[in-house]
């Protein structure tokens, strides 16, 4: 049930960020940028956690709110050096990467919506900022691993990195 309540208040931030456009532009004379030119391009990157799962419902309801370009990227990860062995969920094939790809892909289509697949290898927080630069992504939507509230667990997460070095707004899906 919080899920679903959080998900709400997203889509009425999304809501409310439109109505106040539309005032400001009635009250002001000045023209508001439409709200579909928003968000143009949102990079969702995928993995095999089920936060990303949820996370992609939505990202459906955005892409299709504001007529987004969305880009699904995967992340070959690669092993930190002081990393004795990596974590159970750490997508270390190319194979598996790209088996996740075509899956999410598909999973979009079936929505009507046309995404285009991108998968690199690296640091995973580190690439996903990356490709956000490059492809100009006007936003990141991401799930939340929820690693705890410990000052190791939230420096340490892929998510934290990313808020912290991403060019671009980044909304995490609890």
């Amino acid at each position: 049930m919080l899920a679903l309540s959080i998900q709400v208040d997203i889509y009425s931030i999304l809501r409310a960020m439109n109505v106040y456009s539309q005032a400001r532009q009635h009250f002001t004379g000045v023209r508001v940028p439409e709200m579909r030119a928003m968000f143009k391009t949102v990079l969702f990157p995928v993995d095999q956690s089920r936060e990303a799962r949820e996370a992609a419902e939505v990202v459906v309801h955005i892409v299709q709110k504001y007529g987004s370009r969305l880009f699904l990227l995967s992340v070959v990860e690669q092993p930190e050096p002081e990393e004795e062995s990596p974590t159970p969920e750490a997508m270390m094939s190319p194979e598996a990467v790209a088996e996740l790809l075509k899956n999410a892909h598909t999973l979009f289509s079936q929505q009507g919506i046309e995404a285009e697949t991108i998968s690199r290898e690296g640091m995973p927080a580190f690439t996903i900022c990356d490709v956000a630069d490059e492809i100009g992504a006007d936003l990141i939507v991401m799930g939340c691993r929820g690693l705890g509230l410990t000052d190791e667990g939230a420096a340490e997460s892929v998510t934290n990195r990313v808020i912290n070095l991403s060019p671009c707004p980044v909304l995490i899906v609890p």
